[in-house]
């Protein structure tokens, strides 16, 4: 079974702002706030196991299954790991490089896959409530990035008010040192056409490279610190695991974790920016 071709590749129009609009299955209105990110993702579950058919939700969590079951965390980002410097145009013009995230104190680098993909509008929803406050008052700096080209990712960062850097890896050479990417094969592709799905044109790139969820924190020697990946895209990295890391690097003061010998520092790629 593909990854692609066993249900249909979800991609919602969205309109309207954090609270979304009625009939949008990004989420649902609920009486109780949610607190935190996984509260925000049952809340999109809740609503899609109230809509859909139970097909429909039996392909979807076969294809989530499937992810899982194929992914290699060998490949996965880690702690230890040394990260080369890099250079993303963001949303909206202007460029984000690692030295500048890494100005205030740490910053926090999380992956997504493109800007109508529900769960990951929920997410983003859920990491500027309870993320992204909290980090400016620590010092810390987030970027939101995916492989999505940079103009169409202005359109998630307006739509939901996003306080924090949204950028682009358009050639997912950033993905790829962090092993955290992922693609069908030239069969499924043609599959997935078939089905009116190409993630190339969404992604406006050509390329069909996803990034699994991955919330990745970088001290100020670029040295990874927490790493979290999740080749199941409902499930997210929490806020109150990313923040206990960041308060981590501010209680031990300067890093003195000694950097795992990786790839991560080697690489030089056209995303790189000079030292």
């Amino acid at each position: 079974m593909s990854v692609f071709t066993s249900a249909p590749l979800e991609r919602t129009p969205v309109t309207g702002t954090a609270g979304g609009s009625k009939g949008n299955n990004l989420v649902s209105q609920t009486r109780t706030a949610p607190r935190t990110v996984g509260d925000f993702m049952s809340e999109l579950q809740a609503t899609r196991d109230a809509q859909w058919p139970p097909e429909q939700l039996r392909a979807h969590a076969e294809r989530r299954h499937l992810l899982v079951t194929q992914a290699d965390p060998a490949r996965f980002v880690a702690v230890g790991d040394v990260v080369a410097p890099f250079a993303l145009p963001t949303a909206g013009g202007g460029t984000t490089r690692l030295a500048d995230l890494l100005t205030r104190g740490p910053a926090v680098l999380l992956f997504f896959r493109f800007e109508s993909c529900p769960a990951c509008n929920t997410a983003l929803r859920a990491y500027q409530a309870t993320l992204a406050p909290a980090l400016r008052k620590l010092g810390a700096t987030l970027a939101a990035i995916s492989p999505q080209v940079s103009t169409l990712l202005s359109r998630v960062q307006e739509r939901h008010g996003l306080d924090f850097v949204v950028a682009s890896d358009p050639g997912h050479a950033l993905i790829d040192r962090f092993g955290i990417g992922f693609a069908p094969t030239p069969t499924e592709r043609e599959a997935s056409r078939q089905q009116g799905i190409d993630l190339g044109e969404i992604l406006g790139t050509g390329e069909w490279v996803l990034p699994y969820p991955t919330a990745v924190v970088i001290d100020q020697n670029r040295t990874v610190r927490f790493a979290d990946v999740q080749p199941n895209w409902m499930v997210r990295a929490e806020s109150a695991d990313i923040l206990a890391a960041v308060r981590g690097l501010r209680a031990e003061g300067p890093s003195i974790t000694t950097p795992r010998t990786t790839p991560l520092a080697d690489q030089a790629s056209a995303a790189t920016e000079g030292r």
